[in-house]
């Protein structure tokens, strides 16, 4: 959400929101971005994402699934995530200038709490755990949150743009190169058959092939770095202004974002899937990569763009009050999906990894996000907030919650 940020400060910044109230629209947008992190990350955990049309399993409706989530969804719905956060941030830090309390304790506290969570989450789980992510790079929104407006759109577009030149060069360079010889397909494929073995023994071979994801972990950091503390700046610009509330967009603000980020990021998802899927060749998979992820934020902004407008009608209403819930408790239903995933695709449950195809992992998927919106609703109106979200907020606080915790029914809390 970053291509439309220069026109910020040239909008009223709308009222707050009224202390101790959600904001509807913030949780709405969350919801709707946790089906799409969902969809990319049942491909992982399906073990489908690596495969390509070269693979002679992969056709048909497998091949039309994982090419549309990776045109319509990779790279796109982390970023509306870490807006998101970075938006919530400054939400946080009202809470706690109200409660009269130090905002860098708690803060430094909640991060610590997601960094111990993600890792947990990313040697029992999933190796491609965000929450490891957002704890490391949500320690510079600590460090600029004084900064002026200006010199964090600044910052944003710099840290966004470096690490995407370098992705482009180095892409030029292996559209450059020869097709991978014989002897590195045959390393490439005893690999894979290694990560399928271990992915479907027992919970030690689970525990050891998710520890041995952790270089990439790291090296994700590096290169996807850049595009999250964008994201978290724009967000921290936006929060500032409460841009998701009161109608300070406007709405032809929001349509003119829209039609640009559709323009701009439709072929960016197009040209990406072109050459990391199919038809391309293997070579040409960095540079499309990298097109993608430089024009998806477009596509980012256009998915919320569409979707402020649409909240604000009658249907768009109703559907925001639905997406809201499973929005409310999205770290509760973030890990649950990979306790889920877990049971379906590892050693720990049916061992399916490998086995099932894209077509068949997104079906899942969306069953799972409906049945996660369905629950949503009926656990907050028994709970003030999830299990997860009640413990974070314990250790943000430093405290048990006083008139907030999570066996507490009712409206939620401060943010």
């Amino acid at each position: 959400m970053t291509q439309d940020h220069a026109d910020i400060p040239a909008q009223p910044v709308a009222p707050r929101p009224a202390a101790g109230r959600r904001i509807l629209e913030v949780d709405a947008l969350r919801g709707f971005a946790l089906g799409g992190i969902l969809l990319v990350n049942i491909l992982v955990m399906s073990g489908t994402h690596g495969r390509t049309a070269a693979d002679p399993a992969v056709a048909g409706a497998d091949l039309v699934a994982h090419w549309l989530v990776t045109a319509l969804v990779e790279t796109k719905f982390y970023l509306l995530f870490s807006f998101l956060f970075g938006y919530s941030f400054s939400l946080q830090e009202e809470s706690a200038q109200r409660a009269g309390a130090p905002f860098v304790p708690r803060m430094l506290r909640r991060l610590l709490g997601l960094f111990v969570l993600g890792a947990l989450h990313m040697a029992l789980l999933y190796s491609g755990d965000i929450l490891t992510m957002y704890a490391v790079l949500g320690l510079v929104l600590l460090l600029v949150r004084n900064a002026a407006a200006e010199r964090l759109r600044r910052a944003a577009r710099w840290v966004y743009a470096i690490p995407i030149g370098l992705l482009f060069l180095l892409g030029a360079l292996a559209a450059l190169a020869p097709e991978p010889g014989p002897s590195e397909r045959a390393r490439t494929a005893r690999d894979a058959a290694r990560l399928v073995s271990d992915m479907r023994g027992d919970a030690a071979d689970v525990v050891a092939a998710n520890l041995s994801a952790w270089p990439d972990a790291v090296a994700a950091l590096l290169l996807a770095g850049g595009s999250v503390v964008a994201a978290f700046l724009a967000g921290l610009v936006a929060g500032r202004r409460h841009l998701l509330t009161g109608g300070t967009a406007g709405p032809a603000r929001l349509r003119r974002t829209r039609t640009i980020g559709l323009a701009v990021g439709l072929p960016g998802g197009i040209v990406m899937a072109a050459g990391t899927v199919a038809p391309l060749p293997e070579r040409w998979e960095v540079l499309c990569y990298t097109v993608g992820l430089a024009t998806a934020p477009a596509l980012t902004a256009a998915y919320a763009s569409a979707l402020m407008l649409w909240f604000a009608g009658p249907r768009g209403a109703r559907a925001a009050a639905l997406l809201a819930p499973a929005g409310r408790m999205a770290l509760t239903n973030y890990l649950c999906q990979s306790v889920v995933m877990a049971l379906l695709f590892t050693g720990y449950g049916l061992g399916l990894y490998g086995r099932a195809g894209a077509a068949a992992a997104v079906a899942a998927a969306l069953a799972l996000y409906a049945a996660q919106l369905f629950v949503s609703p009926r656990v907050l109106g028994r709970f003030r907030q999830g299990p997860v979200e009640w413990l974070l907020r314990t250790v943000t606080l430093g405290r048990t919650p006083r008139n907030s915790g999570m066996w507490d029914g009712g409206p939620s809390g401060p943010r």
